[in-house]
C-alpha cells in the first residue's frame, strides 16, 4: 500500500469543531440506523413468506426485502460521497434520515411484495446517504485519538445495536409482521435534533468557509491513495462478516440445534467484536503498522474455527477472531480517513463504505464457493484464514518496502 498523505488537520493537531456530547451522540445514533434495515426483519421473515405465498417466487422475494438495502447501500455510497462533498454533509443528512423513515415506514401500508422491495432500495439509497455523511462528519468535527475513539465507538454501537434491534424485531412481529417497519418512524425524531444540533464542518485550515466553498476549491481525487485501502477493506468485511453470517451454519454442523445455545455463542462472538472496538482506543501505534498483526489474529481464529471438533474450541476460534475484527474494522475506517482533506472526505468515505458493504454482500458467496470446493463450511472458513495469513505477511512486505524506499518523506501519523 502507497504511503499515506496525513491531512493537513492532524499535522497541526487542531481542536475538533463540534463541542459537547450531543453532536457525537447524534451521528453515533444515525450510524445504528443502517443497522436497523440489516436485522430488524429478520426475525418476522418467515410470517411474510406465509402472507405472500401467494406471490410467485416469494421464496426467494422475501429474503430480499432484508438484504436489498445493504446491496443498495454498497452500489450507491461512492454517489452518495459525490453529493457530499457537492451539497454539504449536515444537509444531505438531515434529508437523507427523514426519507428513511417515509421509505422505511412504506411497507405499513402495502400489501404488495414488489411495491415492498422497491420500498427497501429506496431505503438502502437513504442508508447510503445516511453512512457516508455520518461518517465523514466524525472525519469533519474531531481529529486524532479523539477521532479515532468517535470511530471505533461508531463500530461498537453498529455491534450492539444490532442485537438490540433483533430482539426488538422478534417482539413486535410476535404481534405483526408489519410491526417492526414503525421503528423506521425514529428517523423523524433524529433528522430535526441533526438540523438543530450538528454545526456546519469547518475545513482543516481552520477559517469558517461554507461546505459550497470547499467544493470548489477542490483538487484531483486521490484515486491512488484510496485504492488500496479500498481493495483492504472489500477482504477486510469478508473477514469481519464470517463469523456472524456462518456461525449458525457452523454449529449445526456440529450437531447444535438449541437457539439457546446458538444465541448464547451469537452473542459471546458480539461481545468479542465490541471487546476489540474498546481495545482499539487504548492503542497508540499507525493503523497502518498493526494492520498485518491484526490479520494474523483473525486468521489464528479462522484456522482454529476450521479444524474445531467440539463446541468449546469452536467458540474459542470465534471469539479470537472476533477480537481481532473488532479492532480490524476501526483501523482500516481510520486509515482511510487519513487519506482524506476536507473537500475529498465525503467521496472517500463513500468509497470506503462502498467497499466495506460489497464485501458484507460477497462474504457469504465467498465461503459457499469454498465449501463447494472444499466439501465442508468449516474447512472453507480454514481456507479464509490461509488466506489472510498470506495477506498479512503481503501487508509486512509492502510497509518493509515502502519504510525503504520513501526515507526521506516524514514518517506518517497514523
Amino acid at each position: 500500500m502507497p504511503v499515506s498523505a496525513v491531512s493537513p488537520s492532524l499535522d497541526r493537531g487542531e481542536a475538533p469543531t463540534a463541542r459537547g456530547g450531543l453532536p457525537a451522540v447524534l451521528l453515533m445514533a444515525g450510524s445504528c440506523l443502517p443497522v436497523l434495515g440489516a436485522v430488524l426483519l429478520a426475525p418476522v421473515l418467515p410470517r411474510m413468506q406465509e402472507h405472500f405465498e401467494t406471490v410467485p417466487g416469494h421464496v426467494a422475494l422475501v429474503p430480499l426485502v432484508l438484504t436489498v438495502p445493504a446491496l443498495s447501500l454498497a452500489l450507491l455510497a461512492p454517489f452518495a460521497g459525490v453529493v457530499v462533498d457537492r451539497l454539504g454533509r449536515k444537509r444531505l443528512l438531515v434529508a437523507a434520515t427523514v426519507l428513511y423513515a417515509l421509505f422505511g415506514t412504506v411497507p405499513l401500508w402495502l400489501d404488495s411484495l414488489y411495491g415492498i422491495l422497491a420500498s427497501r432500495v429506496l431505503v438502502g439509497v437513504a442508508e447510503a446517504a445516511i453512512m457516508t455523511c455520518c461518517t465523514t462528519l466524525i472525519g469533519d468535527y474531531y481529529t486524532g485519538r479523539l477521532r479515532d475513539r468517535y470511530l471505533a465507538l461508531q463500530t461498537m454501537c453498529a455491534s450492539v445495536s444490532a442485537t438490540v434491534f433483533f430482539m426488538l424485531g422478534g417482539a413486535l412481529g410476535a404481534a405483526d409482521w408489519r410491526a417492526p417497519f414503525w421503528l423506521y418512524a425514529v428517523g423523524l425524531l433524529l433528522a430535526p435534533a441533526m438540523a438543530r444540533v450538528l454545526p456546519v464542518p469547518v475545513p482543516a485550515a481552520g477559517r469558517p468557509a461554507s461546505e459550497e466553498d470547499a467544493a470548489s476549491e477542490r483538487g484531483p481525487f486521490p484515486v491512488r491513495r484510496m485504492a488500496g485501502i479500498c481493495l483492504l477493506t472489500v477482504f477486510g468485511a469478508v473477514v469481519f462478516y464470517t463469523v456472524p453470517v456462518e456461525m449458525s451454519y457452523l454449529l449445526d454442523d456440529l450437531g447444535v440445534d438449541s437457539t439457546g445455545v446458538i444465541g448464547a455463542v451469537t452473542a459471546a462472538a458480539g461481545a468479542a467484536t465490541v471487546l476489540g472496538s474498546v481495545l482499539f482506543t487504548r492503542l497508540t501505534d499507525r493503523p497502518r503498522r498493526r494492520l498485518p498483526a491484526l490479520l494474523l489474529l483473525c486468521a489464528v481464529g479462522f484456522l482454529v474455527m476450521g479444524v474445531a471438533n467440539s463446541l468449546p474450541l469452536l467458540i474459542a476460534g470465534a471469539v479470537v477472531s472476533c477480537v481481532g475484527t473488532g479492532l480490524l474494522l476501526p483501523s482500516l475506517l481510520t486509515l482511510a480517513m487519513s487519506r482524506l482533506d476536507f473537500a475529498d472526505r465525503g467521496r472517500g468515505t463513500g468509497l470506503w463504505m462502498a467497499a466495506f458493504f460489497l464485501g458484507e454482500f460477497v462474504c457469504p458467496l465467498v465461503l459457499l464457493g469454498g465449501k463447494g470446493a472444499l466439501g465442508s463450511l468449516a474447512s472453507a472458513v480454514g481456507l479464509l484464514g490461509l488466506a489472510a495469513l498470506l495477506v498479512s505477511a503481503l501487508l509486512v512486505l509492502l510497509t518493509r518496502r515502502a519504510s525503504r524506499a520513501l526515507p526521506h518523506r516524514v514518517p506518517e501519523r497514523l
